[in-house]
């Protein structure tokens, strides 16, 4: 098998500007880079820039048009750099300014475009502007930038309302004034080091503005927004309470039940948290286009909002905002067939009502990775895997529903992402020890929820290797599992059948296929548990149920992902034919 090399003068000519309709991220996949843990450059233990740079090559071998950086940003790593305290420049944990003009120079160089994550919605507290407001009298110009406000009760010693964060716990905390005195409280809809910013101030807006600029001209492609749909709250901050068995926030970034039901049903009516989704995001996303759309070439911006139903979150997609929006519904999709059909017909027809590609998405850095959760029940998102969880995956059968469930999303038309590790077929990590946990979820809940480091474990390059190739010291800020080894890239590349042949051929496939700017088709005849279209030159069958179903003549199978037992498709199996 081969793989195209990167057509270096089509990404020249996509920078000086692409037709309407055809723009480069309508059809991409992404491939995500968690900094942290995908290559060690200097071995102390801790992803870094270098590392990523020396690896990139690897990624133009894989067959993914872009890669997505989570963030690299000065930070206190209160939340693995989701907590920024300088937004332009670079923690020293990952290098400098100059190893990213390197490593975005040799992206390009690969033609692979380079897409950064963008935290809005709240800063570290080590950031300078908030520091600045502590040491600033309440009503300030300075306090004005993030969401201070008073307490209740005589004393103000009551948090302004009753909402909760996302980690666990009140999601106000109560500062010191300079003077020693109880003071007013700030809002962090996460950790308490990550305080959320009052984006109704225009001081804000004209800060982030030089952000996106300060990024955009050192080159990058994108942004990843995260949390874009928590930017603007409700005037007056009201009191709410989530619906039983919605999570602490309602519904939020990673709290949500998932795989309850073979059918998602959210209600057109039910109530907006005054924390997420409100009106108001709209006017910043319009305004960050007008910024992108000063650039040359087709910048993206790609959200990550955690909104329900579909049809809502296509607001977000508009002509005028954003470019592209994760597709939450379809990651939290069990594996059924009914559930799969309704959630693609909706994305479809969502995404395609305001000119917009869909995305598809089955795993990233803050969800258990799909090669383990496919093989769960009723599981919670947020509250992540552990030693004690009673709740544990079969990994065989986790890793053939993974393999099929990616063989069905990267036929579909749009635009895909794919997690770094994914390509190998990793699980999640089980059995970290409780010593090693990191993830501010672990302890902002005392240790009831596990939460993310499982998906988070540095992946594995060679299989002898020291920390299996991801450094030549063996160091690893989490541990890695010993079963790592079979994982390996080195004991997968050219080995017919393995996981992340399965991803290039795929890939491959897709690209000259042009399944991403096709159209989907849906087949019937094939039974309630089998998944069946046609995009273009190929059908696409998949099999979510236990029964194996005969395969229809007249088109040669293009590939499969696990062997096919003559003419019939396996159980938890997905094929490409010919049309």
């Amino acid at each position: 098998m081969t793989i195209d090399s990167a057509p270096e003068n089509e990404l020249e000519a996509d920078l000086a500007g692409t037709t309407t309709g055809r723009e480069w991220w309508r059809t991409a996949v992404i491939y995500q880079v968690y900094p942290r843990s995908f290559a060690d450059g200097n071995g102390d233990g801790m992803g870094d820039l270098v590392g990523i740079t020396r690896r990139l090559p690897a990624l133009r071998e894989l067959g993914v048009d872009a890669v997505w950086f989570s963030p690299f940003f000065t930070s206190p790593q209160n939340d693995a750099g989701y907590d920024v305290a300088d937004y332009c420049d670079i923690d020293p944990l990952f290098g400098t300014l100059d190893d990213f003009d390197r490593m975005i120079a040799e992206a390009h160089d690969l033609g692979l475009r380079v897409i950064v994550d963008l935290v809005p919605n709240h800063s570290s507290t080590a950031h300078r502007w908030f520091q600045e407001a502590l040491a600033a009298p309440a009503g300030s110009p300075e306090r004005a930038r993030y969401m201070f406000r008073d307490g209740k009760g005589a004393d103000g010693s009551l948090p302004p309302n009753n909402w909760q964060s996302v980690f666990g716990g009140s999601a106000w905390t109560r500062i010191t004034e300079p003077d020693g005195t109880p003071g007013q409280w700030y809002l962090h809809l996460f950790d308490a080091s990550q305080p959320d910013f009052d984006w109704n101030n225009p001081w804000v807006r004209e800060q982030f503005r030089g952000v996106l600029r300060f990024w955009l001209d050192r080159g990058v492609d994108g942004f990843r927004v995260d949390v874009a749909h928590g930017m603007i709250k409700a005037e007056g901050l009201p009191d709410y309470t989530p619906p039983e068995g919605s999570g602490s926030m309602g519904g939020a970034g990673g709290v949500d039940d998932i795989g309850l039901e073979p059918e998602i049903s959210v209600e057109e009516d039910e109530p907006t948290p005054p924390y997420w989704a409100q009106e108001g995001v709209h006017d910043i996303f319009r305004d960050w286009h007008e910024v992108l759309a000063a650039y040359d070439g087709d910048r993206v911006l790609c959200a990550e909002a955690w909104v329900d139903p579909l049809s809502k979150l296509a607001d977000w997609v508009r002509p005028d905002e954003m470019h592209q929006a994760f597709n939450f519904a379809y990651l939290e999709t069990p594996w059924s067939a009914p559930a799969l059909r309704r959630v693609i017909t909706d994305s479809l027809d969502a995404f395609t009502g305001v000119g917009a590609p869909s995305t598809w998405v089955l795993s990233n850095h803050d969800v258990i990775r799909h090669a383990s959760r496919l093989a769960m029940q009723n599981h919670v998102q947020g509250h992540g895997l552990g030693p004690k969880s009673t709740n544990k995956p079969d990994p065989a059968l986790g890793l053939r529903r993974a393999r099929a469930a990616t063989t069905l999303m990267l036929a579909l038309p749009g635009s895909a992402y794919v997690y770094q590790g994914e390509e190998l077929g990793l699980p999640e990590v089980v059995d970290l020890p409780d010593e090693a946990r990191q993830d501010p979820t672990w302890f902002r809940t005392n240790g009831e929820r596990y939460g993310r480091d499982g998906c988070r474990v540095p992946i594995p390059w060679e299989a002898d290797a020291p920390a299996y190739g991801f450094n030549d010291t063996g160091a690893s800020w989490l541990p890695q599992p010993a079963e790592w080894a079979t994982f390996a890239r080195d004991a997968q590349i050219g080995v017919p059948g393995s996981t992340l042949e399965l991803y290039r051929l795929l890939l491959e496939q897709r690209r000259e296929l042009d399944l991403g700017s096709g159209s989907l088709q849906w087949l019937e005849g094939y039974g309630e548990d089998v998944i069946a279209f046609r995009n273009g030159a190929i059908t696409v069958l998949a099999n979510v149920g236990d029964v194996p179903v005969e395969l229809p003549g007249g088109g040669d199978v293009l590939l499969a992902s696990e062997p096919l037992d003559g003419s019939t498709l396996p159980a938890d199996t997905t094929a490409w034919l010919r049309s």
